[in-house]
């Protein structure tokens, strides 16, 4: 018997069918004279009308069969032609087929029925147990290549060897000037006296084992410098470009000064970067407990463990590296990191000076020590006031500086770098019909600390649960369609190492095969929904939340879609999805459930979407989530997070059913107009700032968001460069006249553009339904020794066939030659259509990348420059009108114009 693998070629199909009509037109010689005899008495006029038909209805499938034979045998000179891979996916379709011992609607059951409450708090209480850093964690990812392989995936461990720093020593003292000096010559020396020197450790709490494991991981910032510096203070609020460029406005310096900056909206490295170019020789960031939402001391919660508010000493470890430039190991960008390849300088990639993370209890007493010093945040506005979160520990939010011979603060960070291997794990699902098509499902296994309990491991435990409900269907006789990767990524936190590195080695592959990447990181911290997908998918994830229940049963029988806002955003950047999507062009989706409160770890907008019961009436204060700290533990989970663990199984049954609807649903479930509507309306946003385009109208639009307390607003708003509130055209020089025409011109064009691809998108998604009408299951009757049921390609009866005068008077096996012209017609179309879905991201790739940041290639969507986090939508355009460079907005109008030519092309 042939390996099931391997498929079949359409020449053997071909020889066999000609077999089998010979045999059958010897069978039925006989018979058809009969048939003549029997016919002799009908009219003349009826059988040449008849005649006419049968012979019209037998010419047509018999010219269509030689065609694709002739195809078929033409195969080595088709290599040229666009749509060789169309043909291939054809002839594989066609070639082979499911068993129907297993349907979808089987499947569908044990993916809701698997997955369990006990085993993911099991998966969950194993990955948390330890210290699990990058490059620390071989075990973890042995034992999660044999659990993978236990349930039937094929898996193994990939490494890489990645540039890597380990905190050795560190300390933070703030000085105070002494009463007495010693005077020379030369002026006056100044005696420091040590006025206060932080902890820098988390408490230990008894009831939270985690918490006191002699593995704990010191606080610390992956990539950061080492460095022993001293200097006043600068309080530069969130860090975000617009904050900087506030305090130059002011004439604030941050030269030879160490900037305390709080955490939240933008992504922690640029707010390095911003400081380390303004010349600030140190930065210490700390999570200011007024981002916590209603849940604070302040209110009057207790703090954890005793209550949902954050607990004091909490810290918020994480990366520096300048994401938004390029992720992946700073020393190879753009190159898989594998050992003995050439290493690059790091400048572009990584801070110079030394930064820490700090609880807001350590950072209390220097924020007190600004109290008088400089203006206040009041002095600033709104983006300066919001959320301030210790004034009633008497803080005034002074922005300094501190006067350099009366109070200083002294940073000494020590860091160990090293190139030290970090470990992927991959377990695969072979595709049985279309192997060479892949999807992707991806979450990283390191974390900061020993726990990770949120971050990254409840997504862990999550997957791991989906791997075990495929192999439960896999072990009762389920082959996917296409092939299923399962990855389980390492050094995501320093820089989304693992996946980037991964994407950077198997590009060509990955450009080639792959279908679509599935990522889940914070899988759950808290019971709100909430995704960030390209538009391809947005109808697919409200599909399968349609399909699952929802842990929270206020309303008896409420899906995860009823509870769900249903707001998708764009993919940016800090997570696995990053390098698919914005280096690699492959359709990605990020899943999660996430929490209420936690500056810089909840989703705040999924939360206050739903942040209602199903009364209307406010819910209770939701815990806060303490993201990279201690305190993000197994405890903290089970007592806090997701008691029971019931959205646990509720993610892994969502995570499940989208990895099965992309890797066996036989149409692509893609919506390519969903894409085209989406990119009309990021036009038409750019159109409508340019017409309001005005210091009032700025002053307008900046008075209407001012309320917002969304952290992703704010970054959006105030993580870009030389924007007046959130007028995408502020900066603009409005007297250059003709670079305003030429930009409206350009943008004309670009919605010309945008339009003709909306009209090939909705051709295509209206094919797309056509054909899963035709697509269904039959019998194969085609075979009267085989008549097994089968899963099928075949194309729906139509309700004439049974009258049409082929089937009274044709032989069977013309019948037969009729079904399979059928059969192939429909898998040239479904081949056809579903290449066309698989490559349209690709098509928004520009080779050369982003200005000054060429790793990223897509020019739809990327992490903000100034943002990280947050997606921008038509990159390199907003960054040309943010700089105020209308010459090359129109240059990038015109790049951007060109890729949706391209892409409408590839949807014909």
């Amino acid at each position: 018997m042939a390996d099931e693998k391997t498929a079949m070629l359409p020449v053997a199909a071909s020889m066999w069918l000609d077999d089998k009509l010979a045999a059958e037109d010897s069978r039925h010689h006989h018979r058809r004279r009969a048939h003549t005899s029997r016919t002799a008495s009908r009219t003349s006029a009826t059988r040449k009308e008849q005649d006419g038909n049968i012979c019209l209805q037998l010419v047509l499938p018999v010219a269509g069969t030689l065609a694709l034979l002739a195809m078929a045998l033409s195969l080595p000179f088709l290599l040229e032609l666009p749509n060789t891979l169309a043909v291939a996916g054809t002839l594989s379709l066609y070639s082979q087929r499911y068993k129907p011992s297993f349907s979808n609607d089987e499947l569908k059951r044990i993916l809701l029925s698997t997955p369990s409450n006990d085993s993911a708090a099991e998966w969950l209480r194993y990955y948390t147990s330890g210290a699990h850093l990058a490059g620390q964690n071989y075990s973890q990812a042995a034992w999660t290549r044999d659990r993978w392989a236990e349930w039937g995936a094929v898996s193994h461990i990939t490494a890489y060897d990645l540039y890597l720093n380990a905190p050795v020593d560190h300390s933070l003292a703030l000085l105070k000037a002494a009463d007495d000096k010693k005077k020379d010559g030369d002026g006056s020396e100044i005696h420091w006296a040590v006025d206060f020197r932080a902890s820098l450790v988390e408490a230990v709490i008894p009831e939270d084992p985690t918490t006191g494991l002699k593995e704990s991981v010191p606080t610390f910032h992956g990539y950061s410098a080492s460095g022993n510096v001293t200097g006043p203070v600068v309080y530069v609020n969130y860090g975000t470009y617009q904050d900087y460029a506030d305090l130059e406005k002011a004439n604030v310096s941050l030269k030879g000064a160490v900037a305390l900056a709080r955490y939240g909206g933008i992504f922690r490295g640029l707010k390095v970067k911003r400081a380390q170019e303004l010349g600030a020789v140190g930065v210490l960031l700390y999570s200011d407990p007024g981002d916590d939402g209603e849940a604070t001391e302040e209110n009057g919660y207790k703090a954890y463990p005793d209550g949902p508010a954050r607990h004091p000493t909490s810290v918020q470890r994480g990366s520096v590296q300048f994401l938004s430039i390029a992720p992946g190991d700073p020393t190879t960008p753009g190159y898989p990191s594998k050992p003995g390849v050439p290493r690059t300088p790091t400048d572009r990639y990584i801070p110079s000076i030394p930064s820490i993370p700090i609880s807001y209890e350590d950072a209390l007493p220097i924020l007190k020590a600004l109290n008088g010093h400089g203006p206040t945040s009041k002095d600033f506005g709104h983006w300066w006031t919001r959320n301030e979160g210790l004034g009633y520990r008497g803080v005034d939010y002074n922005i300094g500086p501190t006067p350099a011979d009366k109070v200083q603060v002294n940073l000494y960070n020590e860091q160990e770098y090293t190139t030290t291997p970090i470990w992927n794990v991959l377990g695969i699902f072979n595709g049985s019909v279309l192997p060479n098509e892949v999807v992707v499902v991806g979450n990283h296994r390191d974390a900061w600390i020993a726990g990770g309990a949120v971050d990254p491991n409840s997504g862990s435990a999550v997957v791991n649960e989906v791997v075990r409900s495929f192999g439960v269907a896999a072990a009762q006789g389920w082959k996917p369609l296409r092939t299923i990767v399962f990855a389980s990524w390492d050094g995501e936190e320093y820089g989304l190492l693992g996946s980037t590195e991964w994407v950077e080695e198997y590009l060509p592959w990955l450009n080639h095969a792959s279908l679509a990447y599935i990522n889940i990181d914070t899988g759950v911290g808290g019971p709100h929904f909430g995704s960030s997908a390209v538009p391809l998918l947005h109808d697919l994830v409200y599909q399968v939340t349609s399909e699952v229940q929802s842990p929270n049963q206020t309303v008896p029988g409420q899906t995860v879609r009823d509870t769900w806002s249903g707001k998708i955003g764009p993919l940016g950047s800090g997570s696995d999805y990053t390098a698919f999507l914005d280096h690699a062009g492959i359709t990605s989706v990020d899943v999660r459930f996430s929490g209420g409160g936690g500056g810089g770890g909840g989703d705040g907008e999924d939360a206050a979407a739903a942040g209602t019961t199903a009364a209307g009436t406010t819910a209770d204060p939701e815990p806060v989530y303490m993201y990279h700290s201690n305190y993000d533990s197994y405890h903290w989970m089970e007592k806090f997070g997701d008691p029971g663990f019931a959205y646990h199984k509720t993610m892994a049954q969502v995570l499940g059913l989208l990895v099965a609807h992309l890797a066996t649903d036989l149409l692509v479930p893609f919506k390519a107009g969903d894409y085209a509507d989406a990119l009309r309306t990021y036009v038409d946003k750019i159109r409508e700032q340019l017409d309001k385009h005005g210091k009032e109208a700025a002053a307008t639009t900046a008075s209407a968001v001012v309320g917002s307390n969304s952290h992703e607003e704010m970054a959006v708003i105030r993580g870009r460069k030389k924007v007046v509130a959130d007028a995408a055209v502020a900066g603009l020089d409005d007297d250059d006249v003709e670079g305003q025409h030429n930009f409206r011109v350009a943008l004309d064009r670009l919605y010309s553009a945008v339009s003709e691809l909306a009209t090939r998108a909705t051709a295509l998604d209206a094919k797309a339904d056509s054909l899963r009408e035709k697509v269904g299951k039959g019998h194969d009757d085609d075979d009267d020794d085989n008549n097994d049921n089968r899963h099928l390609l075949t194309e729906g009866r139509h309700n004439d066939e049974s009258t049409s005068p082929t089937v009274v008077f044709a032989p069977k096996w013309w019948r037969r030659l009729v079904r399979r012209v059928h059969r192939i017609w429909l898998a040239f179309q479904v081949a056809h259509v579903n290449r066309r879905y698989q490559y349209l991201e690709r098509k928004f790739l520009y080779e050369g990348g982003l200005d000054e940041r060429e790793w990223f290639k897509h020019v739809i969507f990327a992490p903000g420059v100034w943002t990280g986090y947050s997606g921008a939508v038509f990159p390199g355009l907003v960054e040309s009108i943010d700089a105020g460079n209308w010459t090359n907005a129109v240059r990038w109008a015109g790049i951007i114009e060109e890729r949706l030519h391209a892409a409408a092309k590839g949807l014909h």
